[in-house]
């Protein structure tokens, strides 16, 4: 049975991680939606209509980044999109590995470590999902993106 428990819990924590990476890309949208949430909230919009602000308010902000960095063929002005989106996903991600790091490790300087560590690989995850996910293409008007042949 014991070893059944290390299994589990093994694929529970890798299950966790690959959630981490998989997510990060919403890590903005989610800190977006939070504000504009509790924002609503307290001006008086009553619960249900805080969380239709803020799921409008998070969606938007996904789609308004992914579309700016498909349309805008400045280099400079995507990287500069994709970075505020990398830069809470590093966040969140240095805080979740400095959590999970408190399982196994009890050096402080080491949690500090794998942390900062943590928050790269994740900041540089959600970096590259949203650079490569959208490909530069031109805007045309007339919906024809070019001749096909």
């Amino acid at each position: 049975m014991p070893a059944l428990g290390l299994v589990l819990n093994a694929l529970g924590i890798g299950l966790f991680c690959w959630a981490i990476f998989a997510l990060a890309v919403y890590a903005l949208p989610f800190f977006v939606a939070l504000s504009i949430g509790m924002t609503a909230f307290q001006s008086g919009a009553g619960l249900i209509g805080a969380l239709l602000i803020a799921m409008a308010g998070a969606a938007l902000t996904l789609v308004l980044g992914q579309v700016a960095v498909a349309v805008i063929r400045s280099l400079a002005l995507r990287i500069a999109i994709a970075t505020a989106f990398a830069v809470p996903a590093a966040v969140a991600g240095y805080h979740v590995v400095f959590a999970v790091s408190q399982i196994g490790v009890p050096s402080l300087a080491w949690r500090e470590i794998f942390a900062c560590l943590g928050a790269v690989c994740i900041g540089v995850t959600s970096w590259t999902r949203l650079m490569v996910s959208a490909e530069t293409r031109p805007f045309e008007p007339g919906g024809v993106l070019g001749n096909p042949s």
